[in-house]
């Protein structure tokens, strides 16, 4: 029996746009509810469990977090964060220089472009995650503002084996919450930020030690930023 396969390609067409629309109506949806929701998990919070790290995570409020914590992050991983617009271009370019002559690879991430990494997408440096990257920073700076950034960033970021966001960080390295952090122990979390499974703040590791120095000397310098102030009420 001769199968007719005249309206089959209009018809599969159609399903196809209808997915696409559901997906990008519900990915919209999605975004629009992260501004006040924080995310059930993520791709790389799965594969910390998938891999036998654990998983130790307890989201907290901006208003739970100690200023000093969110003024070492910005110091440590994106000076200009309050500034730009998801992008910082000058330090884009001088990591693409560096990693043309040299084996050892520098990023040039903004905290905006390792939220969207971390919350939508998952770890590797293909061409296509760096797409979706560039398009998520996009839309997650232009829907929740730098607030809600930096508190995602804080929520959700690795800082040690198994341990995500500032406040499981906080019991596992000073046995105390994240509203309590000195000056000193939110400079020695943030400057394992790079690579926490390596660079451990307990034991204090010898990068820890020296790189949370020159945090805790950035956070002086900056702290009195009026466009920073905002970011630590």
């Amino acid at each position: 029996m001769a199968i007719n396969t005249k309206g089959l390609i209009p018809r599969a067409w159609r399903i196809i746009k209808r997915v696409f629309i559901v997906l990008f109506v519900f990915h919209l949806f999605y975004l629009l509810l992260l501004k006040w929701v924080d995310p059930p998990i993520t791709l790389t919070q799965l594969g910390s469990l998938f891999r036998g790290e654990g998983l130790k995570r307890s989201y907290v409020s901006m208003k739970d977090i100690s200023p000093y914590a969110k003024l070492a992050v910005i110091c440590s991983e994106d000076q200009l964060f309050p500034d730009h617009d998801g992008f910082d271009f000058k330090s884009i370019e001088k990591a693409m220089k560096h990693n043309q002559k040299s084996k050892s690879l520098h990023g040039a991430s903004t905290i905006s472009q390792q939220v969207a990494k971390n919350v939508f997408l998952w770890q590797g440096r293909s061409w296509f995650r760096k797409a979706l990257e560039t398009y998520f920073t996009f839309m997650i700076e232009w829907m929740w503002g730098k607030k809600r950034i930096l508190e995602l960033y804080l929520n959700i970021s690795e800082m040690g084996k198994g341990v995500y966001g500032i406040e499981a960080a906080a019991h596992a390295d000073f046995n105390k919450p994240a509203h309590t952090l000195t000056r000193i122990e939110a400079a020695r979390i943030a400057a394992g930020l790079p690579n926490p499974k390596v660079f451990t703040v307990k034991p204090l590791s010898s990068h820890v030690a020296s790189r949370s120095a020159w945090i805790v000397g950035q956070m002086g310098v900056l702290q009195n930023d009026p466009d920073i102030q905002k970011l630590l009420r």
